[in-house]
């Protein structure tokens, strides 16, 4: 019996992978230090789950309307409105069991299969966004992004890569593995490219919640882009719900067909978790405030700590709760042939890291190394991995 070629060739989501090896480690009885998980290691605020089990209680598990019940869109336009400041209607709104599924569902909705329509997205960057424009039938089309440009992208190489093909671009801000943010005079040149060339946005927002140094900024609160924006969201980085499931993406023309595709995908998004989701938007933040404050201690650990090591040097990450340290000077010194070799190196003495391999092919011309650190871990776990890091490079 054959498999199909679609899905061989379909992509992984490659922390899951090392976090299967970090797993088996532990199984052999080694102590290993991961940072290789983008996940809080918080608990969900009490109040989130009070309002889960008493929605089990009430027998709120059957099915609802595939984009979600009336009153839970209610809360999640009413949020999204505030937050972007855009007028989000609950007709607007879809919700699904977590927000990975509307990549896929925005690219279906907005290119054809097999037909040579395209799909930008940013490289390096989550690797699902790749995986499922191939998978849809699209033609993927990688933008660089820049280290000087503090992992952002210069406007010009987003233009060359326009063409009458283009059908959509995927934005991440805050951005997953590197934790850059998009400036606001960056958003504008893109909204003006945008409505120039006619193409749909795709902004993965689902770390809007955790920014340090500035307000968040969406493109879809500039003038005349929330229309061609679908705006994605969720609760799993914000209030500690990875696996409760639940985003959510809004746009006032797609919310319809995305309603279709979830219908024939999953049917609903799970009734109980809705409950929870609507809680966590609508009720007490002290909770997610801490968690990000939290995080931007240990960004500051991770960072301060990182650049102590010989041959390593980090930026401040703006968002998420991510390091991508330039670790190119330490891989020469180790004698090593790339970034990923680094990570199997560090793996063996007890640190799980992810490298820059894992986020996608390497940007043409562009030979600098770096790995991911997930700094969603105590401080105690930050500073026993990074020394454990420092003595692998310095050999002390």
């Amino acid at each position: 019996m054959k498999i199909s070629n679609r899905t061989l060739a379909l992509g992984t989501e490659t922390a899951f992978e090392v976090l299967a090896e970090v797993n088996r480690m532990a199984r052999e009885g080694k102590h290993v230090i991961s940072f290789c998980i983008g996940q809080p290691d918080f608990d969900t605020p009490r109040h989130i789950k009070d309002a889960a089990i008493k929605a089990i209680n009430e027998g709120r598990t059957g099915y609802t309307d595939s984009v979600g019940l009336l009153h839970v869109r209610e809360v999640v336009a009413k949020y999204l409105s505030q937050t972007r400041k855009i007028d989000v209607k609950p007709e607007h709104v879809a919700i699904a069991n977590g927000a990975k599924h509307f990549i896929a569902f925005t690219i279906a909705c907005t290119t054809d299969y097999g037909v040579g329509d395209e799909v930008i997205y940013p490289n390096p960057g989550f690797p699902i966004y790749e995986s499922q424009i191939i998978a849809r039938g699209a033609v993927p089309v990688a933008l660089p992004l820049s280290e000087k440009k503090k992992f952002g992208f210069e406007i010009e190489e987003l233009e060359r890569r326009i063409t009458k093909k283009t059908k959509l671009l995927i934005l991440n801000s805050p951005h997953n593995p590197t934790g850059g943010i998009l400036e606001q005079e960056d958003l504008e040149a893109v909204a003006e490219l945008a409505k120039k060339h006619d193409f749909w946005v795709y902004s993965d927002e689902v770390y809007c919640r955790i920014v340090y140094d500035k307000p968040f900024a969406s493109i879809a609160s500039i003038d005349g882009m929330y229309e061609r924006t679908v705006v994605c969201d969720g609760a799993s980085k914000a209030y500690a719900m990875t696996g409760w499931r639940m985003g959510y993406a809004a746009n006032p023309v797609l919310a319809a067909h995305l309603a279709r595709w979830i219908t024939n995908t999953e049917s609903c998004p799970n009734h109980i978790s809705q409950y929870a989701i609507k809680q966590a938007l609508e009720g007490p933040q002290d909770e997610s405030h801490k968690m990000v404050e939290s995080f931007r201690e240990r960004r500051d650990l991770t960072v301060k700590l990182l650049n102590e090591i010989e041959g390593v040097s980090c930026l401040m990450p703006g968002g998420a709760f991510y390091a991508f340290p330039n670790v190119t000077k330490a891989v020469e010194k180790l004698g090593l042939k790339n970034s990923e070799e680094f990570r199997r190196l560090l793996l063996q003495n007890g640190v799980a890291v992810l490298s820059d391999r894992h986020f996608g092919k390497r940007n043409e011309g562009d030979n600098e190394q770096h790995v991911r650190l997930s700094y969603a871990t105590s401080k105690e776990n930050i500073v026993e991995g990074i020394r454990r890091m420092k003595e692998v490079v310095e050999g002390k």
